[in-house]
């Protein structure tokens, strides 16, 4: 059957623009899938819940840590301006500790481990071409592996007949990235695989660069190389908060990551945290030996964003936006395995309310790099007003003096504006209505 014309329209568009063959096979994969409505959709009771994932703490200490970890390269997903934060520039340059940004704390970890292994040990980022700059211009890390390549690019899709978007005013608003599944053709289309390969470098291990709990673990470096496992993904039991997170599930014996994009309309499967207990952390271990040697990228359900073309103008054409998940790949991957991991090595920064938190005396930072958490049970949990706080800049101005105290804090909830004092207090479970500002020195309970 011949394709639809939209799909034709938007190869010759991407490649117009210079995209790589493995860019426009992948886009085309995509496209494919659009065509199928149903395509990728995983309805809950064609599913089996896991029952047995091997644990962290179960893996040894390798006894010659320091021969793996001289063959593995840190890869950052570097690629966010943390738009929804109301940022302008990378979200990895933001702050999270008194004069130490995402970035400063991510080679802080690296420079560790290099000296305490004497390793090499390469960091690499993976950007976009608004974050490539100020990024590489901050990072401090002498090596001699690449230190970044680019994501890709692919247009934006009208909603209504999927032909790409043009918006004259500002061209560069028909483009999009294809989510972070782009990982596996960016780096063979930007030629850094080979260029890894030819480093002698063997394994990967792939993170977000807002997820500081996502040290290198030799254990888990060790099991990887030791077992051959071609791709592995760190889980976490589920909770409450992990509703929208992407879990694993037994498929026809496959294991599958499942996102919320997967769920079929009137599902209501998808937040039972009992029945999934693992949940995605985008902690990845690679072979890229493996990924070279397979005969495509993987391949992984696609995932329709709907936006307009211009994101901050809600009234601008109506466009989706075609994205694939990293971790789908444990159920295109033969021999992929799971491994379970505590949650401290899952401590995203994905809104204000996660900032505050980490920047709070809740979790310290270690001369090595470490954020450990400082308080005892499952750890604050806060709700702040978006209406003031959802936005970084307006965020600030409402801790002038820093966050407050929340290692003894189980709930802050803030609705309404409040302003809070120096050395203020949280204890416990604590509500405030504003308009409010906290003095000094003020103990809440």
């Amino acid at each position: 059957m011949d394709a639809p014309p939209y799909v034709l329209a938007t190869l010759t568009k991407a490649e117009k623009e210079g995209a790589h063959p493995a860019e426009l096979a992948a886009l085309r994969r995509r496209l494919d899938q659009l065509a199928e409505p149903h395509a990728g959709l995983l309805p809950g009771d064609s599913l089996e819940p896991l029952t047995d994932v091997t644990s962290l703490d179960e893996l040894p200490s390798p006894d010659d840590a320091r021969e793996v970890l001289d063959r593995l390269v840190v890869l950052k997903l570097n690629g966010g301006l943390g738009t929804s934060m109301g940022l302008t520039g990378p979200k990895s340059l933001l702050e999270v500790k008194p004069g130490e940004s995402f970035l400063d704390v991510v080679a802080t970890q690296v420079r560790s481990v290099r000296e305490q292994y004497d390793t090499r040990l390469p960091l690499l980022l993976m950007n976009s071409a608004a974050t490539r700059r100020p990024s590489l211009d901050r990072l401090r890390l002498d090596q001699e592996a690449p230190r970044d390549f680019l994501q890709g690019r692919e247009p934006k899709l009208r909603a209504d007949d999927h032909f790409p978007v043009e918006w004259p005013a500002d061209p560069s608003l028909e483009w999009c990235p294809p989510g972070h599944g782009d990982l596996y053709t960016a780096l063979v289309a930007t030629g850094t695989l080979d260029q890894l390969l030819d480093a002698g470098l063997r394994w990967c291990f792939v993170s977000n660069s807002d997820n500081l709990g996502a040290t290198v673990d030799p254990r888990l470096a060790a099991w990887v190389a030791a077992s051959n496992i071609p791709f592995a993904m760190e889980v976490v039991h589920g909770t409450a908060a992990d509703r929208k997170g992407g879990h694993l599930a037994l498929h026809d014996g496959q294991v599958v990551l499942r996102e919320t994009a997967q769920v079929p309309e009137g599902d209501p499967s998808f937040g039972d945290v009992g029945r999934w207990r693992y949940y995605n952390t985008n902690n990845l271990w690679i072979d890229l030996r493996a990924l070279r040697d397979m005969p495509a990228a993987p391949e992984l359900p696609l995932i329709v964003n709907h936006k307009t073309v211009d994101p901050r103008d809600p009234s601008s054409t109506p466009v989706v936006q075609l994205e694939t998940a990293m971790g789908a790949a444990i159920g295109s991957i033969p021999g992929a395995r799971p491994v379970l991991v505590p949650r401290t090595r899952f401590a995203p920064v994905k809104t204000t309310d996660d900032l505050l938190v980490v920047r709070s005396d809740a979790y310290e930072l270690t001369a090595d790099g470490h954020l450990l958490p400082t308080y005892e049970g499952p750890g604050p949990v806060v709700t702040l007003d978006p209406a003031y706080y959802r936005l970084a800049p307006a965020f600030d101005v409402h801790f002038p003096a820093g966050p407050p105290s929340l290692r003894r804090a189980t709930r802050l909830r803030i609705d309404g504006e409040v302003t809070f004092g120096a050395n203020v207090v949280v204890e416990g479970d604590v509500h405030l209505t504003g308009p409010l500002r906290v003095p000094d020195g003020t103990v809440l309970r």
